[in-house]
């Protein structure tokens, strides 16, 4: 019911109502599930203004009413899309910005005034954020209909590529929150902005012919099989070919662009063509995913062949409701643009989807929207809005959310499978599953080399592999998604012959951190957590190979020739493809490796398959610097328990472990630092990543219990620091995401080096006024005045070679605070670092950045000379010093974030609170890594206080944000320590 001003009463009468229904920007999936809401809407006598940017003939087409009124206005801008297949995601946040954020106070005052004008009595978003603050402000009720909403979306947008806009984020979030309730429909994402929500069905469009009546106008008979293209805009440079589709086949194009010339076999479609018409009227659809199709492949149960879009967060929900009842096959771009239809159209065919839910979404959706504007109240009495939400939602692209009404993830999303799925419980749960696991894995495997060295999580992983047996001979599995993997890795080992296994850990940064690419002493400590690659080397006639793998081969009719086959476990967890696959003749540019420019781009084409670079880079690297060359081909499987996105070096594992991998299928003999050195190279150069050396380094020369003591000039490990059985060590996953790839990683580093510059060229020219003739002083008499310091100084390699006492008498008042890009080139021509560049246009900070690795290298040294002290308060005290001056040192640079803050505060309330405790046991806490988000490192006493102080901080985190961290405790060694493995299955498993 609209609510008044004293004395105005109802707008109008309970029979005749007044919708504004406002359309998100953001593609026809919206309006056209919106055009079905607002049909029965129309039909029950009401009026619906729609206010949307889409054109007329979307709602016109179905809706011929007078009830019907449309406004042309583009409230936000949704996802800007780079192409068909990609998002930008740092546009996307400049468009909002620019669409629904610098014009906002005369947007509300318009939308207010415009609300008032038609009488409206109730509000409808799908789901348009500032229409909801317009609606409290004209006191109109408002309830939003949608799978996902802008917050979550644009959530991940600002940890990933613009963290200046993180006010955008908040101000959607509020916008949401003056929302009543939120009707939610399958397929939907974690929403954290709203606490009261109703679900209903698939909204899904209703059939105007039947496929026999569709068919026959277009001149194709029943037995024809037929597929529709739905891209929405087809992929930049696409040109299609007759060849692409299996003999017979006929394609329905969609969207097609006028100038677009087709081969006889593919039919274009009319730009106003009913497509729910035309997709009951097929056998399969190709296309991306969206809500639109992907409720409709359900709704006529239409095996959908669906290639990833990138960057954009509501799709890995949607695919997984789309897999899970059996309608989906997914398809690699690479096969899309290059026409390997066939396999991926044949396997479609043979699926026999399963979806029986309701499909009557919109006129469910329709009667609670018209009990609502009738008075009827849904909401509960709640406590939402800004002040419960920013930190819920900064967090992005998580699963546990705040507390409240029922926000559970459905019941067909759940966790892709990894080791953190397999090693859960306490520490003590495991050791007592040692026993039964180390019988299981010695019944199916002989191990030929290598030691277990009772890692209960490598038994775990060799259990997990017996499986896969069972997983290859039977398709009997519930679990629809593990079993995608699991086949795909069961289908490419031979599992007659021999499987390399080798395991390599993730690190907790107890000091030294981004002060590794400046050259400082590090302490770096292996975690439990760790990455498995299981690998098998087969000759190419014997390989075993995917289907489409294998058509992509034929097509070059050369035969078996070398391939490399990847499968990645959890890889749901960060929406990326399952599985890669590659011929390894791609790597060469004729008789030379192709260079890392080339494979940067190679990978780069797809980055829903970007992680392989990662594991296959590993290849390319060994060809390039050791002049390897790989005649057979290669099957791996990557299974890690390293939470990514956490700062605990998850990628170095998997670059450890596969390289670790390869070494020792192929008989290569590496020192642990050199893997440890080409492995960073992948980062460096493949991935795109500017990251230091300690990572690598620590997950292969690392040893349980131990801090690995290293100077990173380049890499001089100094050895090994025993923890003192008193002092412990834990991790706090904050929940938010960090990548060393992200853009203040690389902004902080960039600006160290520009700061190294400055203070080189500093030195050189105090150096020269002070040796000028003009001065009448020796050089000789000068050398106790410092002289061979501004030598060494004027030829610095790392910054951390400078100590502070000269930074501060020097060189400190001489850095600029910032620096404009060009400014620095126009000055000093180049910054001498060879794996970032820099941004002309861009500002960069100087001086905290060139600061920090100066005054860190002093910290870390005293941190290592004191943790051989003696035993004191004091001692724990002055370490817990030196991680708190680390954390506030990093915020200085930039790299500080909410999450990580909040947890370092808590762990000083902890501390500091005699109440709580009167002997403290907790005593400092610092950001690690590359900053940005990640984990928080904790220093205690040994002690079971400590750890339950631990898990309290956890809780309060998790009461003041809705995410539980993630706790690091407890180490493992490193790979070199652990060797590789090489088992043979036994017999034929039974599973």
């Amino acid at each position: 019911m609209r609510i008044e001003e004293s004395g105005h009463g109802e707008s109008a009468s309970r029979k005749h109502l007044v919708f504004a229904y406002y359309v998100t920007g953001h593609g026809f999936g919206h309006a056209t599930r919106v055009v079905e809401v607002a049909r029965h809407l129309i039909l029950a006598g009401h009026d619906v203004h729609v206010v949307t940017g889409a054109p007329d003939f979307v709602f016109t087409s179905e809706i011929q009413s007078p009830r019907l009124f449309i406004r042309k206005v583009l409230l936000d801008c949704g996802a800007v899309q780079a192409d068909a297949l990609t998002v930008d995601r740092l546009a996307s946040l400049e468009k909002y910005s620019e669409t629904a954020v610098t014009p906002r106070s005369s947007i509300l005052e318009t939308e207010t005034e415009w609300l008032n004008s038609i009488k409206a009595d109730l509000v409808v978003s799908d789901v348009v954020p500032v229409a909801c603050s317009a609606a409290a402000d004209a006191g109109i009720r408002s309830v939003c209909v949608t799978n996902f909403s802008w917050d979550f979306i644009y959530a991940e947008y600002v940890m990933a590529a613009g963290i200046h806009h993180r006010s955008i984020v908040w101000q959607i979030a509020e916008d949401y929150s003056h929302c009543e309730f939120l009707i939610r429909l399958p397929g939907y994402c974690p929403m954290p902005a709203f606490r009261d929500v109703i679900d209903v069905p698939l909204v899904v469009r209703r059939l105007h012919k039947s496929r026999k009546e569709v068919r026959n106008e277009l001149g194709i008979s029943n037995d024809v099989k037929l597929v529709i293209l739905n891209f929405g805009g087809q992929p930049a440079g696409w040109n299609l070919k007759e060849e692409y589709l299996p003999p017979g086949w006929l394609c329905l194009v969609c969207g097609a662009s006028n100038s677009l010339e087709l081969p006889p076999n593919f039919i274009k479609l009319p730009k106003d063509a009913y497509t729910p018409d035309h997709i009951a009227a097929s056998d399969c659809m190709l296309g991306k995913i969206g809500y639109g199709t992907v409720s409709e492949a359900l709704a006529y149960k239409l095996p959908f062949v669906f290639v990833r879009r990138d960057y954009f967060n509501e799709e890995p929900f949607l695919r997984n409701m789309l897999e899970h009842y059996q309608s989906g096959v997914e398809m690699i771009r690479r096969d899309l643009l290059t026409g390997h239809w066939k396999p991926y159209l044949e396997r479609a065919v043979s699926l026999k989807p399963c979806y029986e839910g309701g499909i009557n979404g919109g006129e469910v959706a329709a009667h609670i929207l018209q009990q609502t504007a009738m008075g009827k109240n849904y909401a509960s009495d709640k406590f939402s809005g800004a002040r419960r939400l920013r930190d819920a939602i900064i967090l992005g692209y998580q699963l546990q959310r705040i507390a409240g009404r029922d926000l559970a993830i459905p019941e067909w999303y759940a966790n892709a499978e990894n080791e953190l799925a397999l090693s859960t419980g306490s520490p003590t749960s495991r050791m007592e599953e040692n026993s039964s696991l180390m019988r299981s894995y010695t019944e199916d495997f002989e191990i030929l080399h290598g030691d277990l060295q009772g890692l209960s999580d490598t038994m775990s992983f060799l259990k997990s592999l017996a499986e896969l047996g069972g997983v290859h001979d039977s398709e009997k599995n519930t679990e629809k998604r593990q079993l995608r993997e699991h086949k795909a890795a069961a289908g490419v080992f031979n599992w007659e012959e021999e499987i390399f296994v080798t395991r390599a850990p993730g690190r907790l940064d107890v000091m030294g951190g981004i002060a590794d690419y400046s050259g400082s002493l590090v302490l770096q400590m292996p975690i439990r957590e760790a990455c498995h690659v299981a690998l098998q080397r087969n000759h190419p006639c014997k390989h075993r190979l995917w289907k489409h793998a294998l058509a992509r081969q034929n097509s070059k009719g050369l035969g078996p020739t070398p391939v490399l086959q990847i499968v990645s476990y959890g890889s749901e967890l960060s929406n990326r493809g399952p599985t890669f696959d590659m011929e390894l003749s791609d790597f060469m540019d004729g008789d030379k490796p192709i260079s890392y420019a080339k494979a940067k781009e190679y990978f780069a084409q797809d980055p829903s398959q970007k992680w392989a670079a990662y594991v296959a880079g590993t290849i390319l690297i060994l060809m390039t610097e050791l002049g390897i060359r790989f005649e057979d081909s290669i099957s791996m499987l990557v299974s890690s328990s390293v939470p990514e996105g956490k700062g605990v070096s998850s990628s170095a594992a998997v670059e450890v472990a596969s390289m670790s991998a390869i070494a020792a299928a192929h008989g290569l003999i590496i020192s642990p630092r050199d893997l440890a050195l080409l492995c960073q190279k992948v980062e460096n150069h493949i991935v795109g990543a500017p990251c230091g050396v300690m990572d690598q380094m620590t997950s292969v020369c690392g040893e349980a219990n131990q801090l690995l003591a290293m100077v990173c000039q380049p890499a001089e490990v100094l050895g090994l620091v025993e923890i003192p059985s008193h002092i412990r060590f834990w991790g706090l996953d904050s929940g938010i995401k960090h990548s060393v790839g992200g853009a203040d990683y690389g902004s902080v580093r960039i600006g160290a080096f520009m700061g190294r510059k400055i203070i080189k060229c500093t030195a050189s020219d105090v150096l020269y006024r002070t040796l000028s003739i003009d001065n009448g002083i020796n050089p000789d008499e000068m050398e106790d005045d410092g002289v061979q310091l501004l030598e060494s100084e004027a030829s610095l390699d790392y910054l951390c070679n400078l100590s502070p006492h000269r930074y501060e008498a020097i060189y400190a008042k001489m850095l600029p605070e910032c620096m404009l890009g060009d400014s620095f080139l126009e000055k000093y021509a180049d910054h001498c670092d060879p794996v970032t560049v820099i941004d002309r246009k861009r500002m960069y900070s100087v001086q905290a950045p060139a600061r920090h690795p100066i005054y860190e290298n002093f910290r870390v040294t005293a941190f290592k000379a004191l943790l051989s002290s003696a035993t004191s308060d004091d001692q724990l005290i002055a370490l817990g010093e030196l991680l708190y001056q680390c954390h506030y040192s990093y915020s200085a640079c930039g790299l500080g974030t909410d999450g990580t803050d909040r947890l370092v505060q808590l762990v000083q309330e902890m501390q500091h609170n005699k109440s709580k405790s009167e002997d403290g046991t907790l005593y400092g806490a610092k950001i690690t890594g590359g900053g940005s988000g990640g984990t928080v490192c904790v220093i205690g006493r040994n002690s079971l206080r400590s750890s339950q102080q631990i898990l309290e901080i956890q809780q309060r985190y998790k009461n003041a944000t809705g995410y539980l961290p993630f706790i690091f405790e407890g180490s493992s060694p490193g790979a070199g320590k652990f060797g590789y493995l090489r088992i043979r299955r036994r017999g034929k498993l039974v599973c």
